[in-house]
């Protein structure tokens, strides 16, 4: 068994069971307790388990939602670069769906300033950092706003999306890999997401690779329902290489 299988299969175990411990692990594997120690420091730089005292608990156990004030400075330029790379597959004078996030935030932060374009929007950061530009036709879709996210969601939201079909939606998330697609944590946020995805001619993945591996309760998209997936250097190639095997483009910014 290659090393990437086994630390997969020790994080389904963590988030199975809450928890793991190095000498089950070591047992079940058959493999040095020093290996499984190895494999769950890779695990811990990913952010995806805690190492404790003989073993780890998953990091998504330990750590509520962060809410969106606190994620706009988190690998903030990392976010920059997937903005600006994401802006390549935007069409001159075409219409743009952007979801609620923060790298979707700065993609509406890098656009030029000579920007001809209809953004369709359930962010209310997002909608205020574009409502004054001129070259910009803004369509802000309501809801029930998230405080967390500050993302417009529930069924108005989700019925105005049903309406419309954009060239490009850029979709964020809070976990993605092959195996579960794009996951999320809230019931209402996910439906609201899965409407946009069903909008868009195009849909484009924009997230850091620090969500890659992890797994939410809600999962609003599978990964071959996406056509580009746009993160930085920091995705493992144990993660990437299912997703390109699954269908869509992996960039790199």
């Amino acid at each position: 068994m290659y090393a990437a299988e086994r630390q997969q299969r020790i994080l389904a175990a963590a988030r199975a069971h809450g928890r793991v411990e190095v000498s089950p692990l070591s047992d079940e594997f058959g493999v040095t307790t020093e290996t499984i120690r190895r494999d769950l420091s890779a695990l811990e730089r990913r952010g995806l388990l805690r190492r404790v005292h003989g073993g780890a608990i998953p990091e998504d156990l330990l750590e509520p939602e962060p809410g969106i004030e606190e994620r706009v400075g988190r690998r903030a330029e990392a976010k920059r670069r997937i903005a600006k790379r994401a802006l390549e597959v935007i069409p001159e004078g075409g219409t743009v769906l952007l979801d609620a996030g923060t790298t979707t935030l700065a993609i509406a932060q890098v656009l030029p300033a000579d920007a001809s374009l209809t953004v369709v929007t359930n962010s209310l950061m997002i909608g205020a950092a574009l409502a004054a530009r001129p070259g910009i036709s803004l369509l802000q879709i309501g809801g029930r706003v998230r405080p967390v996210t500050g993302a417009a969601v529930g069924p108005w939201a989700c019925g105005e999306l049903a309406s419309l079909t954009v060239d490009v939606g850029f979709m964020g998330c809070n976990g993605f890999d092959a195996a579960h697609g794009l996951t999320t944590p809230d019931q209402d946020e996910a439906a609201t997401k899965r409407a946009m995805l069903l909008a868009s001619r195009t849909t484009v993945l924009v997230s850091d690779a620090s969500k890659a591996g992890r797994v939410h309760l809600h999962r609003f998209a599978a990964i071959e329902e996406i056509d580009m997936v746009v993160t930085d250097a920091q995705l493992a190639e144990e993660i990437a290489e299912p997703i390109r095997a699954a269908g869509p483009d992996v960039v790199i910014a």
